[in-house]
């Protein structure tokens, strides 16, 4: 069974690869415009988008488990996606600071098997506290580059580590890929992540 990921996260590739799975990596590109959808519909949606593409961009040849994902960190009835600039990215690790968001990930999976197609999807939801920030912080950590490819302007397996007082939920669905999520919606379409490596 060839297992196909539908992403060029790299956060998302070391997480797969972390279980020991063997996966071909194919980014897609699709319309990001969720019209309005609540934040858990959203990210549903776009990772479905996702695995679609994947699926009629992808060979169509033989068994294969597709999984795509999506991402959001939503606080105040806002998403907040990843920032177009430093001064973007400040503001939001400023609006961060001293409160509770939530991060939402979308899961969608496609498996194909012996000329049948079955599909299903979830998401994940953790909460993640922010200690109070000085505008001094900010400015260090927006400085490393390091918020300008991730959701919310902060990667929680980084240098924002410190910033983080707690969490509520799964850490892996704050990193982008709720593994344990992904293995019970795996087991949903009859496959077990299990017989990938370990």
């Amino acid at each position: 069974m060839r297992i196909v990921l539908a992403s060029g996260s790299p956060r998302r590739r070391e997480l797969l690869q972390s279980l020991g799975l063997r996966f071909r990596v194919a980014p897609t590109g699709v319309s990001e415009e969720t019209a309005g959808l609540p934040p858990h519909e959203a990210v549903v949606e776009l990772a479905k988008r996702k695995a679609r593409s994947a699926e009629s961009e992808s060979e169509p040849a033989g068994d294969r488990l597709i999984i795509a994902a999506d991402t959001l960190v939503h606080m105040d009835g806002d998403a907040l996606g990843k920032p177009r600039d430093r001064e973007e990215a400040f503001r939001m690790l400023r609006r961060l600071s001293g409160r509770e968001h939530r991060v939402l990930t979308g899961l969608a999976l496609i498996l194909q098997r012996e000329g049948r197609r079955e599909s299903t999807a979830g998401y994940e939801e953790t909460r993640v506290r922010f200690k109070p920030l000085t505008d001094q912080e900010i400015e260090r950590y927006v400085d490393t580059g390091e918020p300008l490819d991730k959701a919310g302007g902060y990667g929680i397996q980084g240098r924002a580590s410190i910033f983080v007082e707690g969490i509520h939920g799964c850490y892996f669905n704050v990193v982008g890929l709720p593994l344990h999520r992904l293995y019970i919606l795996a087991q949903r379409l009859g496959f077990d992540l299990t017989e990938g490596g370990f």
